[in-house]
């Protein structure tokens, strides 16, 4: 397993040094543009792939291993379940982020232009970030199940 993680290490350590390697040099970057986007997705490529595995194995290994003596008496179900509930908050608000950043930036340009409508701006990002909100009531939802 170790050499899973070496290869997500590698991957990371990869996709940083690129990025380096264009910021310190911009100069070079024009050239550096027919290997930066091969490099980045065969580093990002490479990462997804070892956690891929990680998870696989990392899986078998816990199925595979026998309960310790004095556990909590969380089974591995519990665990996934508890995991479940926390992915519609996970994903509502990465939607969120992504909504209220784009709003956020065409709010700014128009109140630029006519201040006067602020308040309509204000409705837009509301509504934008009630995307999260519904993503952790779902999750309360859910937990109340278990």
């Amino acid at each position: 397993m170790y050499w899973l993680i070496i290869m997500m290490t590698l991957g990371i350590i990869g996709v940083i040094a690129t990025g380096f390697y264009l910021s310190c040099c911009p100069h070079r970057g024009r050239r550096a543009v027919r290997w930066f986007k091969p490099a980045v997705r065969t580093n990002l490529a490479l990462f997804a792939a070892a956690q891929a595995a990680l998870i696989f194995v990392g899986a078998q290994d816990v199925m595979a291993a026998t309960e310790a003596a004095g556990a909590t008496g969380i089974s591995i179900g519990l665990g996934l379940a508890i995991i479940g509930v926390g992915i519609p908050t996970a994903f509502s608000t990465i939607a969120a982020g992504i909504a209220v950043g784009t709003i956020g930036a065409a709010s700014l340009a128009v109140l630029v232009e006519k201040p006067e409508i602020f308040g309509r701006t204000l409705v837009y990002l509301g509504l934008a970030e009630g995307i999260a909100i519904y993503g952790l009531v779902i999750s309360i939802l859910l937990l109340d199940k278990l």
